[in-house]
């Protein structure tokens, strides 16, 4: 179990650190991001990082693989699945009373790219 523990806590600093050499980039290309429609544009990199860990995506393209190089173009059909995803968790956690995060990506994606819909 610790073992488990240790090689997730890796990939997930080995996708983060993936993605920080990406972001510098990202920033230079004109100012703000553009075409957002579900998250805020604060902690937006940060936000985009716990993704590439939480869905297993290091390996499998990381931002490239819901994003064309231009970020903004919805061209990409992951990227329009994300944000019926993104909006779903909102609503989700929109109905507790307690304004506490219930449910995050990780609930039922568990560090895959395809939701896990059996136990």
């Amino acid at each position: 179990m610790r073992i488990l523990v240790s090689l997730t806590a890796a990939a997930t600093l080995f996708a983060l650190a993936l993605v920080a050499q990406d972001a510098p980039k990202a920033k230079g290309k004109g100012g703000p991001p553009k075409n957002l429609k579900v998250l805020p544009p604060e902690n937006l990199v940060p936000t985009m990082q716990t993704f590439v860990a939480g869905l297993g995506l290091a390996d499998k393209g990381g931002c490239n693989f819901c994003h064309v190089a231009d970020r903004s173009s919805d061209e990409k059909e992951e990227k329009v699945m994300a944000r019926m995803m993104i909006s779903m968790v909102k609503e989700i956690n929109g109905k507790f009373p307690d304004g506490k995060e219930h449910v995050n990506c990780y609930t039922c994606h568990r560090g895959d790219p395809m939701p896990k819909t059996a136990p």
